[in-house]
This record gives structure tokens, C-alpha cells and sequence, in this order.
């Protein structure tokens, strides 16, 4: 009896050891060399001070800013600590008058767009709720009040967009995306804000 309880403390030590040491630090390890900015969350740095993360969204309100989609983590949106989607299904209320309030507020925010033209991915939230990407067309839709925040023109907005639009990977791994913080910070290195 001593020797079977012998045998399994030392065979829990030892793949104890290799599962909860060795192999989280190889892969770690070949996560940081091969994926660095990945594996880092993708930390972007302006001026010498983290702005942001590639890898996860935040909360632009402001006019001359392009607005990402709405997050359901956390109560104020975009809290990693709190990732989740809604879980709200299609004929749930809830969902129903959210999505309504999202487009209403859209809308508000964009008023040459109309009503049949939101795109989708704009008033709802990600099954993460961290989502730091927008359809090109989302970020086309928002380009009037950007152009009027900042006093420029739309084309030149427009140009902008379609220099951060990245295609899906391998060419078919996903859909075509806009980084909303990538987006705005090149906005504002190249067209700072007059107000």
C-alpha cells in the first residue's frame, strides 16, 4: 500500500512539473519568438507611453474619432478582465432594444447615413466584447463626421481608411478589417484634431 502511494506522489511531482512548468514555458517561450507582438497583447506606444492594444478594443466617443462596435464586457464596455458577449438571443427584449438604441445612436452620431445603410457590425457586440476591429464599411459609414470634426476632406478620410484596411489572412482566413486605435492614432499623427 505505502508503495502505490509512493508511485503516485512521485508520478503527480513529476507531471506536475512538466505540465504546470516545463511545457506552459516552451510554449511561452515559442510564443514570444515567433508571435512576439502577439504574445506581448500587441502594445502600442506613442511617445514613449502605452496608447492601446492592437489586440483589444476601446471606447472612442468623441466626433473626430472613428467609434468602434459596441462591447458587452464589463459595465463600461472593453474590460478584459470581464470578456463575454451579450449571450442575448434574436427575440430576446433586451437584445432587441439594445440593438435599437445602438442604431438610434448611430444614427444621431452619423446623419447622412439612413437607416437601411448601418452596417451590422457597428451596433452589435462581439462574442468577446473586445473586438478592436470594424468592417471597412463600418469605418466608411462614420467617414462625414470624422471629415467635419476635423475640418478635412471626406476623400481624405476615405484615403486613410483604405491604407488600414487589412485583408483576411492567407487571403481567405476571415473577413476584411479596419484596427479602430490603429486608425485613429494614424488620424491623428497625420490630421490633427483643430478643436
Amino acid at each position: 500500500m505505502l508503495s502505490a502511494i509512493y508511485k503516485s506522489l512521485i508520478s503527480t511531482v513529476f507531471l506536475g512539473f512538466i505540465l504546470c512548468g516545463f511545457y506552459p514555458l516552451i510554449v511561452y517561450g515559442l510564443g514570444t519568438l515567433l508571435f512576439n507582438d502577439n504574445a506581448t497583447g500587441g502594445i502600442i506606444f506613442k511617445n514613449g507611453k502605452a496608447v492601446g492594444a492592437r489586440l483589444i478594443g476601446q471606447t472612442f466617443s468623441k466626433p473626430y474619432y472613428f467609434h468602434g462596435r459596441p462591447s458587452a464586457a464589463g459595465n463600461n464596455g472593453y474590460d478584459a478582465s470581464n470578456s463575454s458577449g451579450s449571450n442575448l438571443g434574436p427575440t430576446n427584449q433586451k437584445f432587441y432594444d439594445t440593438l435599437k438604441d445602438n442604431i438610434d445612436k448611430f444614427l444621431k452620431d452619423n446623419p447622412t447615413i439612413k437607416k437601411g445603410e448601418v452596417p451590422t457590425d457597428i451596433v452589435t457586440s462581439s462574442g468577446s466584447g473586445l473586438d478592436p476591429h470594424i468592417s471597412p464599411e463600418s469605418a466608411y459609414a462614420q467617414t462625414n463626421r470624422v471629415a467635419q470634426a476635423r475640418q478635412l476632406n471626406p476623400d481624405n478620410v476615405k484615403a486613410l481608411i483604405q491604407s488600414h484596411i487589412r485583408e483576411p489572412q492567407f487571403g481567405f482566413l476571415g473577413e476584411r478589417v479596419v484596427n479602430v486605435l490603429e486608425l485613429n492614432l494614424d488620424l491623428d499623427a497625420k490630421y490633427p484634431n483643430k478643436q
